[in-house]
């Protein structure tokens, strides 16, 4: 399975353990790096940035040989917390950062100066293009088959463009849930491949019993689009609660966000109070049951150990 990525990140297999929101924690990526793949963790999964640092210290101890440890970084104006969490990772070091949701200029200039890769997440030819001229190391595509927010392209369509259009590396993101998966990205030509829905039922993830049953539960069927996370199209488990509150913008959402004004104030407002309810969802028993996930928890069909998902993945 060796391709591009193996050799960019120096890992066994070519397959990026997605980072998540509330999802991912330094233990799956300790597991890991054992199994020979990359490990990724949002940044904003740390309250402070002693915690975020204290992590990166904790895995640099427990990086192995064939396994390598990033970061998400959110690079838009609603991370508040983005310039110290950038300053923290060129600090202290990591393999490679993903940018998200915002221009990634000031990370690759700042992560190439010590020596970090850096890898942009894309939902169109346009900004792998943009990300390729601004010196990114690969383009991570997000198709519509991914879980959280993601793009409205098919695997094939947006990596065969991306491919054919940029000399950089490509990393699919959405869509794998099994070894087949895998091979059928790898055969459209991406370098390797993100995954992250099928580890929310790993047993190391820091959420409840009830969201990884739930990835059990449900399939591919029951995903749908919702507007009222953090206010960006986000594919979530169709639950009950989901079903009540709906998927749509407020009317009064619809309208503010028409204010070139207020249209930055009232995205900032909706994904503090989006990433919260997530949170509480995630992280408490409640029946406020918003669980962020994509159509691959359809090859989920039991709780089990990140190494146990892993060589699922790889056959």
């Amino acid at each position: 399975m060796g391709t591009k990525l193996s050799n960019l990140l120096n890992i066994k297999y070519p397959i990026i353990q997605a980072p998540m929101f509330l999802v991912s924690n330094t233990a799956m990526v300790k597991e890991a790096m054992k199994s020979g793949i990359a490990g990724c963790i949002p940044a904003l999964n740390y309250r402070g940035l002693d915690e975020l640092r204290n992590a990166i210290k904790e895995l640099k101890a427990a990086k192995v040989e064939g396994g390598s440890f990033g970061f998400n970084l959110i690079v838009n104006k609603s991370n508040i917390k983005y310039k110290g969490q950038l300053e923290v990772l060129c600090e202290e070091g990591c393999d490679f950062i993903i940018t998200s949701l915002g221009s990634p200029e000031e990370t690759i200039n700042q992560a190439h100066k010590v020596g970090i890769k850096v890898f942009c997440d894309v939902v169109d030819l346009k900004f792998a293009q943009k990300v390729e001229g601004l010196g990114a190391d690969a383009i991570i595509a997000v198709n519509n088959e991914a879980g959280g927010h993601r793009g409205d392209k098919s695997p094939e369509e947006l990596i065969k463009n991306i491919v054919s259009n940029c000399k950089i590396p490509v990393i699919s993101a959405g869509g794998v849930g099994c070894k087949a998966d895998i091979d059928r990205m790898i055969g459209y030509g991406a370098a390797g491949v993100s995954v992250g829905s099928p580890f929310i039922a790993s047993v190391e993830a820091n959420v409840t019993e009830e969201y990884k049953q739930a990835c059990v539960d449900y399939g591919a069927k029951d995903i749908v689009v919702t507007e009222r996370i953090s206010g960006t199209p986000c594919t979530v488990i169709n639950t009950p609660y989901v079903k009540k509150v709906g998927t749509k913008q407020t009317w009064l959402e619809s309208i503010l966000n028409k204010n070139k004004k207020l249209k930055k104030w009232v995205k900032m407002i909706r994904f503090s109070v989006g990433m919260k309810a997530t949170e509480n969802a995630a992280t408490k028993v409640t029946y406020k049951t918003v669980w962020v996930a994509g159509p691959s928890i359809e090859h989920t069909k039991a709780i089990l150990p990140t190494k146990d998902i892993i060589k699922n993945l790889i056959g």
